[in-house]
């Protein structure tokens, strides 16, 4: 019996083959690590384009506090890495709402809300710069975004700040709210 021998491939044959399959592989990973969230928001762009709103009830949106409040409110929101720019709203635009880019998501305040059913004679209220906010919970370990109600104004202001972006923001907002608006009492019912 006769045995032929199998010849292995050259080195520079099996990188060249290797290398290719492995970089693929890689560059997968690092897509599929990015579009779950995995990677640092420092590797992610933020979104700048116009941002769909999600029309919710703002019957208030329209009247002279609320153009107040919008009037007032800087282009740019304070953050501890850099400025976050003003975002534009997608047609048709909400009333009462302004934008901010942001990772994970923008900042975003909508004016001229209803009392939020939430604000009761025993809700924990939060002052930041002399204005009240009520701290919405959604209930998630790991919030995405959270979300603070100015309670002690005319009208009703709501701000969704992601959590990693610190208290600035919240701050500057606050600031605004306490020049553009008059201080009221606490409506908890």
């Amino acid at each position: 019996m006769t045995r032929t021998t199998r010849e292995r491939p050259a080195l520079p044959v099996l990188l060249a083959i290797a290398l290719p399959v492995l970089l693929a592989v890689v560059v997968a990973g690092i897509g599929i690590a990015g579009r779950l969230g995995v990677v640092a928001p420092a590797e992610q762009p933020v979104e700048t384009g116009p941002l769909a709103v999600v029309p919710v009830d703002a019957p208030d949106a329209t009247g002279p506090e609320c153009a107040a409040l919008l009037a007032a409110l800087p282009a740019e929101l304070d953050a501890a890495d850099a400025p976050l720019p003003g975002r534009p709203l997608a047609e048709p635009a909400q009333p009462g709402v302004r934008a901010w880019a942001a990772l994970p998501r923008p900042v975003v305040l909508r004016c001229g809300l209803p009392r939020p059913v939430e604000l009761t004679p025993t809700s924990a209220l939060l002052e930041v710069n002399g204005v009240q906010w009520l701290q919405l919970d959604d209930g998630v370990p790991d919030p995405v975004v959270i979300s603070y109600v100015a309670v002690d104004r005319p009208v009703y202001a709501i701000v969704t700040i992601p959590p990693a972006l610190g208290s600035g923001p919240l701050q500057q907002l606050s600031d605004v709210v306490r020049a553009a608006l008059p201080a009221t009492t606490v409506r908890v019912r």
